[in-house]
């Protein structure tokens, strides 16, 4: 059963990929989401888990809007705000919320020093 992540750019899902194995898919709806967008990531992700990965900024929380009555059954896994979106937040920080998301299984771990 195939795991999805949706995040807004591409950035966001390099960052995330260097953390996660291929078995999570990552999904991007580049910084926009219009109804052919929507409908295709609803095509692609059907009935699947999938978890909502927004910057914390007016964009973000207005894609997680649309996203969240999309997928309603979605996990919602949050960068602090602050952070210069999920791409600018640090590992150590992105590790424990895809932990907090339960996806510990799943986590690549940074090898010291970068990850303490």
């Amino acid at each position: 059963m195939p795991i999805f992540i949706v995040v807004e750019g591409k950035n966001d899902r390099s960052k995330l990929r260097r953390l996660l194995q291929d078995d999570i898919r990552i999904l991007c709806t580049f910084g926009t989401l219009n109804s052919l967008k929507l409908e295709t990531l609803r095509k692609e992700i059907r009935d699947e888990e999938v978890y909502l990965f927004m910057d914390n900024d007016s964009s973000g929380k207005k894609i997680r809007g649309l996203l969240r009555d999309a997928f309603p059954d979605a996990g919602h896994i949050y960068t602090r705000r602050g952070y210069p979106g999920v791409e600018g937040t640090p590992d150590e920080y992105l590790v424990a919320q895809l932990e907090k998301a339960g996806l510990d299984e799943y986590i690549i771990y940074p090898d010291p020093p970068f990850y303490s």
